[in-house]
């Protein structure tokens, strides 16, 4: 079926609310290039969001799915253990920047893995409070929608929500929300989780602060290097645990780091792990102190399908292929070339006002007047829209729906990306006509 039979197929058949942001579908996919039943092929600047950093269907992860799949699909870990999910466990405790000795649980999603990380931070510390930023994004579940940030479309409609979930200002420095200016600030954002907020929520309340490293849907926001020790610090002395949401900016997504919060020396008592660990399968991990992990009485946290046997040998070649292809190093490389090219598209077109990120993980966000700095969301559509039309996916994001965010495979070819790159450079001159 063409595009528009399965378009129209779809409209009586699928929820209206489970919505899809391209028009097109998708027949195969390899590398950093989907084709659709039609044969049309896209560059892939959005990675299925975050989640294809090895490259669509990479030979290796591929023959792990297919010779698990001959072997066993599924008894329950809970039931009937396995190695893959035991070897899985064992690499993760090797790249994760969790103090040793730790302790690793396997779920299916980037939420699922963000809820229990709450269970397992209320468990051992007795405290009930979780503390989150401004513009995060933790998913959909009822615990982990109140945990994010933005409204429309993902809050709207669904209250009442779930208590104790508490949120502070974040390290937004293009748009600070004390109207400061870095460095002179003081990374007073940090600071007011001691200096304001404990005043609100006792300190010996909080269970834990659980934070991006780098801000995925809130719009790639990136703190400047002191804060997250800062905000560690706090937390240390006050026996509130700190847990890093790597779900989009891990798995080497900011460059040679695995994780981002690597980049800043900090060692989160729990990180929780997804999207490219499993190169598209549905997987998930927290990872933590074995002190916290264990406190847990047996049985009290897994699910019938986390760390699924077949997802665990995704897992296990995908980890394989970062070591074998050194993708940690390819993504620093191409971090490097597309910062380059985004600096050199702000300098052209007053739209984007501001480039940040880390690595690959870079995002552009657009604004109608670089003075006043009021978000271009329907400018950013635009870009969007025109880009789809040329062959290059992207996606948006941000609070205001005015960032451009680059999540690609990191195994991208350089003919590959300076296309895509192309691209996108006459999706921001059509701005003009």
């Amino acid at each position: 079926m063409d595009n528009k039979t399965l378009g129209d197929k779809r409209n009586t058949i699928m929820a209206k609310g489970f919505a899809s942001g391209k028009p097109a579908y998708v027949a195969r996919a390899k590398g950093a290039v989907v084709t659709d039943v039609e044969g049309r092929e896209y560059i892939d600047f959005g990675g299925g969001i975050a989640v294809m950093n090895v490259g669509h269907s990479h030979h290796k992860v591929v023959r792990a799915i297919k010779q698990q799949a001959e072997k066993f699909t599924h008894t329950c870990f809970m039931v009937m253990p396995y190695e893959p999910a035991v070897t899985l466990g064992e690499k993760l405790s090797a790249i994760t920047p969790v103090p040793a000795p730790k302790r690793v649980f396997l779920t299916n999603s980037g939420a699922e893995a963000v809820e229990n990380a709450v269970k397992i931070a209320r468990y051992y510390t007795k405290r009930p409070a979780v503390i989150v930023l401004d513009h995060a994004f933790h998913g959909r579940t009822l615990l982990t929608m109140t945990m994010t940030a933005k409204v429309k479309p993902y809050k709207w409609g669904f209250g009442p929500f779930a208590p104790e979930v508490y949120r502070i200002p974040n390290p937004y420095c293009y748009r600070c929300p004390f109207g400061l200016k870095y460095p002179k600030c003081d990374i007073a954002c940090a600071d007011y989780l001691k200096t304001e907020f404990f005043g609100r929520v006792a300190p010996d309340s909080i269970a834990a602060v659980i934070a991006e490293p780098v801000q995925g849907e809130g719009g790639f926001i990136t703190p400047p290097p002191e804060y997250f020790p800062k905000l560690a610090q706090i937390c240390r002395e006050n026996g509130i645990l700190f847990v890093a949401d790597e779900i989009q900016s891990g798995m080497a997504r900011t460059g040679e780091k695995m994780f981002a919060i690597e980049h800043w020396g900090v060692e989160p008592d729990m990180v929780t792990v997804a999207k490219s660990l499993a190169a598209g399968m549905p997987l998930s991990a927290v990872v933590g102190r074995q002190e916290i992990m264990d406190s847990v009485h047996g049985g009290g946290i897994g699910g019938t399908y986390g760390g699924n046997p077949v997802c665990c040998a995704a897992a296990n070649a995908v980890l394989d292929v970062y070591e074998q292809e050194n993708i940690p190093r390819k993504s620093e490389r191409l971090g490097r070339k597309i910062r380059a090219a985004f600096d050199r598209l702000k300098r052209k077109y007053e739209v984007i006002g501001d480039v940040r990120g880390m690595g690959p993980m870079l995002a552009l966000e657009l604004v109608k007047d670089r003075k006043t700095r009021q978000p271009a969301p329907e400018e950013t559509a635009a870009v969007v829209k025109y880009a789809f039309e040329k062959g290059l996916i992207l996606l948006s994001c941000g609070s205001y729906g005015n960032v451009i965010r680059t999540i690609m495979p990191l195994v991208i070819t350089d003919t590959q990306l300076k296309k895509g790159i192309a691209i996108l450079d006459e999706a921001f001159a059509s701005l003009k006509k």
